[in-house]
C-alpha cells in the first residue's frame, strides 16, 4: 500500500567524487531534513545539487559510479530498504519513462511497490490530474514533449504518495501557468499527505512563499546558507546573487559579451538574406494506440511557415507540446516534414537541392547546428574536448584551430576545468552548456537550440545568452525554442523576433 506521512532524511558526511573527476562533488556533507519539511535546495550549476537528490533517494553507486563515503538515511533505514519510500522526480524526465501508454507508465512503480491492482486505477488517474497532464492514460509516451513528459514523471512520483518526494527542476520545461498549476498541486498533495519535500530549481522566486527552509550550497558543494527561505534571502541576498543564484526581485543579468571569433560562421550568406525557409510544413506522428485504421494521429505542426535571415534570433514560444521542438527540428533539417519542406539558400545547397533534410550528414553539420532540448541526447563521445571536436573533425577542418575555439568556448561557459572529464558525469547545467559549445566550434550558419538556458544559474545564463547573442550578430541565423521570458527579451530586443505556436500552428 502507498503510505502517507513524512519522513526524516539524515545526510551525515556524504563525499562523492564522480569516477574521472579529480574534485568531489559534494565533500563531507551534514543535513537533517526533519519529517513533512518543505525544503528548497539552491545553489550555482554544478554545485552537486542533483547529486545531492540522488544520494538521499539511494541512488549513487547504483546508477553512477564513483567513490562514495559517509551516510544518509530516511527514517534511519538505507533509502532503497523500502521501495516507494522516496519519489525521486530526475533533471531529465525521459529518462523515468518505462512505457509505452501513460498509464502503464505512472503505474510501473505502483507495481514495483505491490499496490493492490484495485486501487491502482484511482491512483494513477489521481496522479495524473495532480501533475496537469493534458491527455488520457491512453497516450503514447513517445509522442509527448518534454514538458509533458516532465509531468508524466512527476505523475508517476506523485502516485507512489511517497513519504520523501525529490523534485530536481519540476518545472524548468513548462510554459508559466502550467508550472503554477504543478507547484500548487505539488504543495497541496504534500500538505494533504505530510511530505517530505525538496526541491531543487533555479528560479526560486516562485517557490519561496511556500517552503519552509532554504539550504543553499556553494559551487564545492558546501552549505553556505540554511534557514527560512525569506530570512535567507533578505540576510545574503547580493551575495547568493554572486554566487549564481536566482535572486527574486534583483534585475536580470546582461549576456556576457563574446569574442566573435569563437562565434563566426565558416560558410557564409548575404546580410540579411533568408538562411532557411520554412513552407507550409506539416508533421503528423502516428497513431498513439498502435497503429489501426481510423485512430486518431497526432499533429504537430500543421501549415507552419517562417523563415530565418542572416543575422536574426527568432525566438519559438507557446505552450508545452505546442510543436516549439518539432519545428525547431524541422528547421535543423532533422525532422522530414510529411507535408511542405524546409529549404536552405541557394548558396548553401547541398548535392540533391536546396530542401533541408536531403542534404548528405556532412553537408548538413557544415551548414546547421541542433541543440537538443534534452543534451544528453546530444552527447556522442566521452570527454568533454572530444565531444566539441566532432563536428569540427568530420568536417576535416585544421585541428589545432578548432581545438583552440573549443577551449575558449569551455572557459567561456566555465567548464575549462572539466575538459578532460567524462561527459557523462557532468550535472544537466553542465551538460546543456557543453552542447551548446559543441554546436559552435565548428563555426554554423544556422543554430538552432532548444531550451538552451534551462538549469543555468544566473552567471552560466549570462554565458549562453552572450554566446547565442555574439552568433546572431557575427552573422549566423539563430532558432530558439524557450519558455525562459527573460532569455526571450534578450535574444529579440534588439536584433530579433518572436514567433509563437499553439496546438502546431503559428498563431
Amino acid at each position: 500500500m502507498p503510505r502517507t506521512g513524512g519522513g526524516r532524511v539524515d545526510v551525515r558526511g556524504l563525499t562523492w567524487r564522480p569516477s574521472g573527476r579529480r574534485v568531489p562533488v559534494l565533500a563531507g556533507l551534514d543535513l537533517r531534513i526533519e519529517p513533512g519539511e518543505k525544503v528548497l535546495l539552491a545553489g550555482a550549476s554544478g554545485s552537486g545539487k542533483s547529486t545531492l537528490l540522488r544520494a538521499i533517494a539511494g541512488l549513487l553507486q547504483t546508477t553512477d559510479v564513483g567513490e562514495l563515503s559517509g551516510e544518509v538515511s530516511v527514517d534511519g533505514r538505507h533509502p532503497q530498504e523500502r521501495a516507494g519510500t522516496v519519489g525521486l522526480l530526475l533533471q531529465d524526465p525521459s529518462a523515468a519513462v518505462v512505457a509505452d501508454r501513460v498509464g502503464r507508465d505512472v503505474a510501473f512503480g505502483l507495481e514495483n511497490t505491490r499496490t493492490p491492482p484495485d486501487l491502482m486505477p484511482g491512483l494513477v488517474a489521481g496522479a495524473l490530474r495532480a501533475a496537469g497532464f493534458p491527455y488520457d492514460e491512453r497516450r503514447s509516451t513517445r509522442t509527448l514533449s518534454g514538458g509533458e513528459t516532465q509531468r508524466l514523471a512527476l505523475a508517476g512520483a506523485l502516485a507512489l504518495r511517497p513519504q520523501v518526494l525529490l523534485l530536481d527542476e519540476p518545472t524548468s520545461m513548462l510554459d508559466a501557468d502550467n508550472a503554477a498549476r504543478v507547484r500548487r498541486s505539488v504543495l497541496a498533495a504534500c500538505e494533504q499527505q505530510g511530505t517530505t519535500l525538496v526541491v531543487v530549481e533555479h528560479q526560486i522566486g516562485p517557490w519561496v512563499e511556500h517552503l519552509d527552509r532554504c539550504v543553499v550550497l556553494d559551487r564545492s558543494g558546501a552549505v553556505i546558507a540554511d534557514g527560512r527561505p525569506g530570512e535567507v534571502l533578505a540576510r545574503l541576498g547580493e551575495s547568493l546573487a554572486a554566487e549564481g543564484i536566482w535572486v527574486p526581485d534583483l534585475p536580470a543579468p546582461r549576456p556576457l559579451s563574446v569574442d566573435p571569433v569563437l562565434v563566426t560562421p565558416t560558410l557564409h550568406v548575404p546580410v540579411g538574406e533568408v538562411l532557411l525557409a520554412a513552407e507550409r510544413v506539416g508533421v503528423t506522428y502516428g497513431s498513439p494506440f498502435g497503429g489501426s485504421a481510423g485512430e486518431p494521429r497526432n499533429v504537430a505542426l500543421d501549415d507552419v511557415s517562417c523563415v530565418l535571415h542572416e543575422g536574426e534570433s527568432v525566438v519559438l514560444g507557446g505552450g508545452s507540446g505546442a510543436g516549439k521542438s518539432t519545428l525547431l527540428a524541422a528547421l535543423a533539417g532533422l525532422q522530414a516534414p510529411d507535408r511542405g519542406a524546409v529549404h536552405i539558400h541557394p548558396r548553401l545547397a547541398g548535392r540533391k537541392g536546396r530542401v533541408l533534410h536531403r542534404l548528405t550528414s556532412p553537408e548538413l553539420a557544415a551548414r546547421v547546428a541542433w541543440v537538443p532540448q534534452l543534451p544528453e541526447h546530444g552527447l556522442v563521445t566521452h570527454t568533454v574536448l572530444d565531444e566539441l571536436l566532432v563536428s569540427a573533425r568530420a568536417l576535416g577542418q585544421p585541428a589545432a584551430a578548432a581545438e583552440r575555439r573549443a577551449r575558449a568556448l569551455l572557459e567561456h561557459l566555465g567548464l575549462a576545468a572539466l575538459a578532460g572529464s567524462s561527459v557523462h558525469h557532468l550535472s544537466g547545467g553542465e551538460q546543456r552548456r557543453l552542447v551548446v559549445a559543441a554546436a559552435l566550434v565548428h563555426g554554423p550558419a544556422g543554430l538552432l537550440l532548444d531550451e538552451p538556458t534551462v538549469g543555468q544559474d544566473r552567471n552560466t545564463w549570462a554565458a549562453v545568452t552572450g554566446l547565442c547573442l555574439a552568433a546572431r550578430n557575427a552573422g549566423a541565423a539563430v532558432g530558439v525554442a524557450t519558455h525562459d521570458a527573460v532569455a526571450t527579451h534578450a535574444l529579440v530586443s534588439p536584433g530579433g523576433r518572436t514567433l509563437t505556436l499553439e496546438r502546431g500552428r503559428l498563431t
